[in-house]
């Protein structure tokens, strides 16, 4: 921004003018003691200055809108400039002006003139807004040697008091001086009265500051204060309070200025017809006046300067484009404007800066799209404007210009990175919904947004904002182009030139174009780096270094070559790396004519032969001028070391020679031949024809001898075909052979433009190994000079090697192109054992029962020819079923998964071995994977030769073991399947009543809530073998609420203690009593047990098999639950004529409500019974858990069965109070508990009893 004048660029705060604080002495009187070397107010001026100091600074970049003023420190006199000249004795009659109007005669903008730097210097430096004065009021000093207990002196107190007066009257004077002069600029003056702290005690203190603000003419409102020495801290609030107060008057100060210049351009503008060209008194032509556009300029450009002032910032950004749209209306025609005059300079001067303060203000209010809009038009319309004064593309004027303008915007957002100003972050797009677009068919759909689609794939630097350092690299760019106009302009130069003869001509040449250029890129490289490491994601590394090999460029061009080459060096990693190819020729060459002028021999002769890697070429005419120019140097120079090779290290960049090495197969065994071919072709583009490369070295790995391949030029002066075929031979790489010297053979090492050399040969290696070739390495001698070229075995051109294919023919020449898998590379070999010939057999009878060892008889033979030492590992699949599992077992030995390290023993050909194996499964049936794996080795000791079984050949492998895997699947079977079936019945014991304390006891147990459980268990062989079962028990696992009474098994299990064929079924039966409280009723019981049953498997040979232990748990019970029920008890037989009793048990069973029972007894005398008892009633209320015991007697009439009288029981609670007519209530059921049996969900199996009394008839057989 030194191009420009800094008062036009800097941010306008309001003015503060500060005097008495330079060198404040207090006031001398006779009494006052000398002055102390610590004065507390010394300090405190010093201090108050470093606080307003600190306030505001002038600055160019300055968004803050706090309430501070820049301060400008000057003398209690100080004089401002005068706001009018006096007019001369002949011009008494016009008006007068500014000293800075263009009407005013002696002022620099006469006649036509717009705006002067000095103007902004005037407000900002020279006339403020508000003045403040420190002062210090006088104190008087009391006699030394007096106390404050002293009596009061009447005369030293009137003396005092005279001498306060005094003193008050000539500072109230001083003040009403200073108040003149400011009052004629309304400029609001204020006066800091600085006291101690026993003044401020003084009550006579108040009367005195009234004395003086009124002797003097001080506003009533913030214009006097009192401070006395305080601490730095409260000093600082006083300094903010003081600004607060005086911020007001401030902008009153600058408002009224504003509207000054409002009303002076209202009336301009009404006037503006009025103006015309002046005529002197002697009849000569006056210099033009300024016109009406340039006063529009002048006064919006002022209200814009007092609107900043104010900070107003919006007021400000519309005078100012007010401003500038005059001003382009004004450069539009040559006649306001003329190019190349002192005046349009100033203007454009004056452009310039009005234009960077709108971007400046866009930018403060974060709007970034708005600042790059107009500075792009700003450079846009006056590039326009230049073509059309004559200064286009074609002069360095014009680029001087535009780089200015690229470089002062690049500053302006520096400026403000450094406060608050954040720099947007542009992330990319998406690509799917411009994807979604392009593949659309129509164009009618397409044409839509297409564009936008196509714009989001990208971002235009032009349309967004970019960080300064983007701005400094454009501003470097122009620069270039200004350096390339002016020597052009420095080749035209002639008398007769006009550009060449003009004072901007002389000005350029003085200019040093290059170090601009190198202060630019520099400041543009430092600004990359650091937004890159910030914005990693947009990937501006590649930038960076564009502009750091811009900056090498320069280096080249200003003759520091030295400084060219460290910035090539670091360059040209990276684009070698990239693969930037059309980036790293251009450098190479920049690069290459340095180390010509450095001297660097070695340096040029490792770059000319990069550039020849990547086809380079000095001109299209000649292209093999990199190979002229390389012999040239390796004939006329010497390198620096005779006695070592130079190095030419060409791995990181495109190959000299595209190489490729291809093994015809993928894996060879033990002593086989491994065949391959080493092809070195020249690109159609490279020529190096004429090098001399004297030997090509073939390495393989680091024991095995390498072969050479020396050049031999055709005897008969031919030259050789495209395609070479050279025969290397076989290399054994062998103990014996090991140690041999280099193989050497001739070949012509000569590559013509798409010529290729074949080299084919064979590798022999007798023991397991990874064989490729490792590295080639070129060498090429000439003169005193010897360089030697490594080589890729497989070399990268372009980012892709080169397709392996296979020489099959010569002539003609055919290739056959070669294909793998990428777990298979063509540039190795695999060298393997021989695999042994062993045999693993599986031998077992199927299938396994559950809880059985099964037997697994694994048998090995071995079938090779040598002594084999065998050990197999025994691996179990996990199930997939759920509860299923498995273990293995071998020598005492279990494992869950995992058995290993059963060892065969050492195996001579042709013996086998055989070894049992035990698996177990238990739980449920599923199929069990079993994988056997036998590992068999060689009882030779393994033979360590020096290469290249060597440890440090890490490629290869010792060892020779061979894997002979087996898999089997049994699916496991479980031998006996379990059947049961429950039966509950009530019990007929007498329930105790319902009052009866007893029942509470914990251990009182309630016959009449038992129920008896009747259990049947039947066991059937499902196996495809028999079984024999050795042992049958029932385990009792009696509870509290539950216990066996008795079990068959108890009794008799000779029974089960047989041979189980497929098929056969046996059973058992056990009776359990089941007695639970009524809040347990419902939750079930657990097992009581289990029948514990060993066996043994029939095998087919009729042996046994390994005992065997099943467990089968009893099933749970859980008994129905009754509410009201009733039970009828009647004897099976009776005697004809004989009394027999029949009984009723109603029982109330119900957790909670009583139950009020009728019973009602269907009598007919056709029955064969004559009956005695109650025929019908009601029964007492039954409360939950109580019964009522009803009886009749019968009388049998007649033999045979006969039928029992029909017993109907019902609840009629819910319907008490009403009739009790037959019918009405709930049916209790009647249950005959000679038949009495339930499963578990309460179906009544055996006694066919219905609810509604209609059941079956109840018969009792009667005998004579």
């Amino acid at each position: 921004m030194n191009s420009y004048p800094p008062e036009l660029l800097a941010q306008l705060a309001p003015v503060m003018f500060v005097a008495g604080l330079g060198s404040p002495q207090p006031p001398q009187t006779p009494q006052s003691p000398a002055p102390k070397a610590q004065d507390p107010f010394t300090v405190l001026s010093l201090r108050l200055k470093d606080a307003l100091q600190t306030q505001r600074r002038a600055a160019f970049w300055q968004p803050d809108k706090s309430k501070t003023f820049q301060v400008v420190f000057v003398e209690p006199d100080a004089r401002f400039p005068p706001r009018k000249m006096q007019p001369a004795e002949d011009q008494q009659f016009l008006p007068t002006h500014s000293p800075l109007s263009p009407l005013t005669p002696s002022s620099p903008l006469y006649p036509d003139g717009l705006i002067a730097p000095i103007w902004i210097r005037k407000h900002t430096s020279l006339v403020p807004s508000v003045f403040v004065l420190f002062k210090r009021i006088f104190e008087y000093q009391r006699p030394t040697g007096g106390t404050p207990l002293d009596i009061p002196d009447p005369d030293l107190d009137r003396e005092r008091e005279a001498e306060e007066k005094q003193r008050d009257n000539e500072l109230s004077q001083e003040i009403a001086h200073r108040k003149k002069t400011t009052n004629e600029r309304s400029i609001k003056l204020t006066v800091v009265l600085m006291a101690s702290r026993r003044m401020l005690d003084d009550p006579a203190l108040d009367n005195r500051l009234t004395y003086i603000r009124r002797h003097s003419g001080l506003d009533p409102r913030a214009a006097l204060f009192v401070l006395s020495p305080v601490a730095p801290a409260e000093i600082g609030d006083f300094v903010r309070s003081l600004q607060e107060a005086l911020w007001e008057p401030a902008l009153e100060y600058y408002t009224n200025h504003s509207k000054r210049v409002r009303r002076k351009r209202n009336r301009h503008t009404q006037s503006s017809s009025a103006y015309t060209t002046s005529v002197s008194p002697s009849g000569g032509i006056l210099a033009r006046p300024l016109r009406p556009e340039g006063w529009t300029v002048r006064y919006e450009y002022k209200m814009a300067c007092f609107a900043e002032f104010r900070g107003e910032d919006e007021v400000a950004l519309k005078h100012y484009q007010d401003a500038y749209s005059a001003l382009q209306i004004m450069f539009g025609s040559t006649a306001i404007l003329p190019p190349r005059t002192k005046r349009w300079a100033e203007a454009k001067v004056l452009a310039d800066c009005i234009s960077l303060k709108i971007c400046k203000m866009y930018l403060y209010n974060n709007e970034h799209s708005l600042a790059l809009a107009h500075h792009a038009m700003h450079m846009r319309r006056f590039a326009d404007l230049s073509r059309g004064w004559g200064i286009g593309e074609e002069t360095f004027e014009f680029w001087s210009w535009l780089a200015r303008q690229h470089r002062v915007f690049a500053e302006l957002l520096e400026h403000g990175t450094r406060s608050t100003l954040k720099i947007p972050t542009y992330l990319p797009a998406s690509t799917s919904a411009a994807s979604t677009v392009v593949s659309q068919p129509l164009d009618s759909q397409r044409s839509a947004v297409e564009m936008e689609s196509m714009r989001s794939l990208g971002l235009n630097p032009t349309q967004a904002m970019m960080h300064p350092g983007f701005y400094y690299y454009m501003a470097a760019r122009g620069t270039e182009n200004r350096r390339s106009r002016f020597l052009r302009a420095l080749e035209n130069d002639s008398p007769d030139n006009p550009t060449t003869s003009s004072p901007g001509f002389a000005n350029e040449n003085k200019v040093d174009h290059l170090a601009i250029i190198l202060e630019l890129y520099t400041r543009s490289y430092e600004l990359f780096k650091k937004y890159s490491a910030s914005n990693a994601s947009q990937n501006q590394g590649r930038q960076t270094l564009w502009i750091a090999y811009r900056i090498a460029q320069t280096y080249y061009e200003s003759g520091k070559f030295d400084m060219a080459v460290r910035f090539f060096e670091r360059i040209a990693k990276t684009y070698r790396r990239e693969k930037w190819d059309v980036m790293l020729v251009p450098l190479l060459s920049t690069w290459y004519r340095c180390a010509q002028q450095l001297g660097d021999m070695e340096l040029s002769v490792q770059l000319l032969l990069e550039m020849l890697t990547h086809g380079a070429s000095t001109t299209d005419d000649e292209p093999d001028a990199i190979q002229e120019d390389l012999l040239a140097v390796l004939k006329s120079t010497v390198p620096a070391d005779l006695d070592h090779p130079l190095v030419v290290d060409l791995l990181d960049t495109e190959p000299l020679l595209d190489s490729s090495i291809v093994f015809w197969s993928s894996e060879v065994k033990v002593g086989d031949h491994a065949v391959y071919q080493l092809t070195l072709s020249a690109p159609s583009h490279l020529y190096m024809s004429s090098l001399p490369f004297v030997s090509l070295s073939i390495h393989f790995d680091d024991d095995v001898p390498r072969i050479t391949i020396v050049h031999k030029a055709p005897e008969d002066g031919s030259e050789a075909p495209l395609v070479q075929r050279v025969d290397l031979g076989q290399v054994d790489l062998s103990v014996d052979s090991a140690h041999d010297a280099a193989r050497e053979v001739e070949a012509v090492l000569r590559w013509k433009p798409g010529s290729a050399i074949v080299f084919t040969g064979s590798l022999v290696s007798p023991v397991p190994a990874t064989l490729t070739i490792s590295r080639l390495v070129l060498t090429l001698k000439e003169s005193s000079w010897w360089i030697e070229l490594p080589l890729q075995p497989s070399s990268i051109r372009n980012g892709s090697p080169s397709p392996p294919r296979w020489l099959s023919s010569l002539d003609p020449v055919r290739f056959i192109p070669i294909r793998r898998d990428v777990e298979h590379p063509v540039s190795s070999i695999n060298v393997r054992l021989r695999p042994h010939l062993v045999n693993v057999s599986l031998s077992h009878e199927t299938p396994p029962y559950l809880g059985e060892e099964y037997p697994i008889s694994v048998e090995v033979t071995n079938l090779d020819e040598r002594e084999l030492e065998i050990v197999a590992d025994v691996m179990l699949h996990p199930s997939e079923v759920e509860f299923a599992s498995s273990s293995i077992s071998h020598d005492r030995e279990t494992w869950a998964n995992l058995l290993k390290g059963i060892s065969f023993g050492t195996l001579g050909p042709g013996v086998s071995t055989v070894k049992t194996v035990y698996l177990q499964s238990t739980g449920a049936a599923s199929d069990v994977v079993v994988d056997i794996s036998a590992r068999s080795r060689t009882t030779e000791p393994a033979h360590t030769p020096v290469s290249p079984l060597s440890p440090k050949s890490p490629s290869l492998f010792s060892g020779d073991t061979t894997e002979t895997p087996r898999t089997l699947v049994v699916h496991t079977v479980d031998p006996i399947t379990v059947k049961h079936d429950i039966v509950y019945r009530r019990s007929t014991r007498p329930q105790p009543g319902t009052a009866d304390l007893a029942t509470y006891d914990d251990d009182f147990e309630m016959d009449a809530n038992q129920t008896d459980a009747t259990i049947t268990m039947v066991w059937t062989c499902v196996g495809p073998h028999g079984i024999k079962v050795e042992s049958v028990k029932l385990v009792r696992e009696d509870g509290f609420d539950v216990k066996i009474v008795s079990s068959v098994l108890d009794t008799d299990s000779e029974d089960l203690l047989a041979e189980w064929l497929p098929g056969d079924e046996f059973g058992d039966c056990c009776r359990a009593s089941v007695s639970a409280r009524g809040e347990t009723l419902s939750d079930p019981v657990p097992a009581l047990g289990a029948y514990e049953m060993t066996w043994r498997k029939l095998l087919s040979n009729g042996e046994l098999g390994s005992l065997v232990s099943s467990r089968f748990p009893l099933p749970s019970l859980r008994p129905p639950q009754d509410g009201l029920v009733a039970l009828l008890d009647v004897p099976t037989q009776a005697q004809l004529h004989t009394p027999t009793q029949m009984k009723l048990t109603v029982r109330n069973l119900r957790s909670a409500g009583a139950a009020n029972v009728v019973v009602q007894v269907e009598f007919d005398p056709a029955d064969g019974f004559v009956l005695a008892g109650l025929r019908g009633g009601r029964l007492p209320i039954l409360l939950p858990g109580g019964e009522e015991v009803l009886t009749w007697n019968l009388v049998p009439t007649e033999c045979g069965y006969v039928k029992v009288p029909t017993i109907k029981v019902n609840d009629r609670r819910l319907t008490a109070g009403a009739d009790t007519s037959e019918g009405e209530g709930e049916v209790v059921p009647v249950v005959d508990i000679r038949r009495d049996g339930r499963s578990k969900d309460g179906q009544d199996r055996m006694n066919t009893a219905t609810k509604d009394g209609a059941g079956p008839d109840i018969v009792v057989l009667v005998l004579p």
